[in-house]
């Protein structure tokens, strides 16, 4: 293929991108895809030789690198092996994919649960399996693209609603057809701005115009709820959303994701989504030690507590320093910049200073909204934090953000 070609359409995609990460390499600009060397206790990893504080984890209740876990998937090598026989429905099922489901669904509070081999895998195949020509699907438009990807494959009429925007999305729902089949799904907590659904509220839309919901919880597990069981503990609403699903790889330190619910819309799914039967089964290491996950997080409810606090601190203390965080009440904490520029300097400064963070530019967020997307964990100690928010601070100045 002739790269100097710029009338095919693929050459030009590959090369705009191409031109990018050029100019941002040759600048000193381009901090994605650096490689972890060494988990170093806490929230501190070794990154290029450096010892640095991790403020880019999903591992929101600090449980990589858990002794019981990590016992947990060494077992499973012994016992099984490094991988299974093949997909689930014909050689691959193991019992630890069996026990893990059940530990998925008690904590959910759900009557089954299924395993996919990814969180976008399971968004793709759940949502392009149940729906159809003739439905509709209505989603929020910050939700996540595994969410946006499923609703395309699916062909069903794909409708959006202003982001947590109540009113807009019921808009959209009275004015669907009486008797169609209707499909709600939002992200419980949205992992750019790490502001929380209107959750009370979309229950009460959903059920007013007959249509299902669908709840991504990826970065509400272990995030949300006195004992971290999600949004539905959060609200004091347990069993309310019909379709529950989660990711295996944030909180979890494992991967792959799930999908709760009735027994009914999971035996739908272990027999024709797609991603169940057509991929090889979740490493019987990672099973355990998702498995193992769950049960640490209701033994060691401290890690929730920790969690909380560190939130209130970094949230507050990024605020008062001058910065915008959006509307986050989470851990994830969005550090506006402005422009794309901006957000890459500041994360150099912090970066050297031994604080790692990493931009979030345009595309990923509309233009001028370019952002630090820094989070927190149950792993950082308070003293970490400050230091991290003065770093910030005073890279914040320097630039001219605040």
């Amino acid at each position: 293929m002739d790269f100097d070609n710029n009338e095919d359409i693929v050459v030009g995609r590959i090369k705009a991108i191409t031109e990018r990460l050029e100019h941002l390499q040759e600048v000193g600009l381009y901090f994605y895809n650096q490689p972890v060397t060494e988990l170093r206790g806490g929230a501190r990893v070794l990154i290029n030789g450096r010892d640095m504080g991790l403020y880019a984890s999903y591992s929101y209740l600090g449980l990589l690198g858990h002794p019981r876990i990590n016992k947990a998937a060494k077992d499973a090598i012994d016992r099984y092996g490094t991988g299974t026989h093949g997909v689930r429905m014909l050689a691959g099922t193991l019992d630890l994919h069996r026990e893990l489901e059940e530990t998925i669904a008690e904590f959910k509070g759900a009557e089954a649960a299924v395993t996919y081999t990814s969180g976008y895998a399971t968004n793709l195949s759940a949502i392009s399996s149940l729906l159809g020509r003739g439905g509709y699907v209505i989603c929020d438009k910050l939700n996540h693209a595994s969410i946006v990807d499923g609703c395309l494959m699916s062909g069903a009429k794909f409708l959006r609603f202003r982001h947590n925007d109540m009113d807009d999305l019921e808009s959209r729902l009275k004015n669907l057809p009486e008797g169609s089949t209707k499909l709600v799904i939002v992200d419980a907590v949205f992992s750019m701005d790490g502001d929380v659904i209107d959750f009370p509220k979309i229950v009460e839309l959903s059920k007013k115009y007959h249509a299902w919901l669908m709840i991504d919880e990826a970065h509400s597990l272990g995030m949300l709820g006195k004992t971290g069981r999600g949004i539905e503990e959060h609200f004091g609403m347990e069993g309310t959303a019909d379709i529950n699903m989660g990711t295996l790889s944030k909180t979890i330190p494992s991967v792959g994701g799930y999908i709760a619910g009735k027994k009914e819309l999971i035996e739908f799914l272990s027999h024709a989504s797609r991603a169940y039967i057509f991929s090889a089964a979740l490493p019987p290491a990672q099973a355990a030690a998702a498995n193992e996950a769950f049960k640490v997080i209701l033994d060691e409810p401290w890690r929730i507590e920790k969690l909380n606090a560190n939130t209130k601190q970094f949230i507050n203390g990024i605020q008062e320093r001058g910065f915008d965080t959006l509307n986050t009440s989470t851990a994830i904490v969005p550090v506006l910049c402005g422009d794309d520029e901006r957000a890459f300097a500041l994360t150099r400064e912090a970066q050297q200073h031994d604080v790692f963070v990493l931009p979030v530019v345009s595309p990923a967020v509309p233009p001028g909204l370019a952002r630090l997307r820094a989070t927190v964990t149950a792993a950082h100690e308070a003293d970490e934090i400050e230091y991290a928010m003065n770093v910030i601070e005073t890279a914040g100045k320097k630039i001219g953000i605040i």
